[in-house]
């Protein structure tokens, strides 16, 4: 009888402790809370950085497909964001990760942009393809 609580004390120990871990684990990208100002402001800054960023998505994939995929504002994900010049600076470095779709949301890759921004320019440091996703089969004759 001793014996088993000294197995049965760790065991249930361990899965309580599981299971606060699996509760407070950190969604992947942050998400302010819905209808907020920040979550406004984000969406704002998704659609200021859009041009940008379907550019540089459209330059990407035009020697692997026929069409330009497309990015929405909903599927753009902050993985960075700092001044680059100090408090109250105006110069910002941003790190963001799109997934670019065809049709009706079709995914077809995953990518990680890094864009310089200042109060006079929008550029483009750093383009990396993380991920290709396969099409389905009716989206197959995009591919060159």
């Amino acid at each position: 009888m001793v014996m088993k609580k000294y197995i049965l004390i760790p065991v249930i120990t361990l899965l309580i402790l599981t299971a606060a871990l699996l509760t407070f684990a950190e969604t992947p990208y942050y998400q302010p809370p819905k209808e907020s100002d920040e979550e406004l402001v984000m969406d704002m800054f998704f659609s200021l950085l859009l041009p940008e960023i379907q550019q540089a998505v459209t330059h990407y994939y035009a020697d692997s497909y026929y069409e330009s995929p497309l990015v929405y504002p909903y599927q753009i994900n902050i993985l960075k964001m700092e001044r680059t010049n100090g408090y109250r600076g105006f110069m910002f470095s941003v790190v963001i990760e799109v997934t670019p779709v065809f049709g009706a949301h079709n995914p077809i890759g995953r990518d990680q942009l890094t864009f310089s921004i200042t109060p006079s320019e929008v550029e483009l440091k750093k383009f990396k393809h993380l991920e290709d996703f396969e099409l389905p089969e009716h989206l197959r004759d995009l591919k060159r």
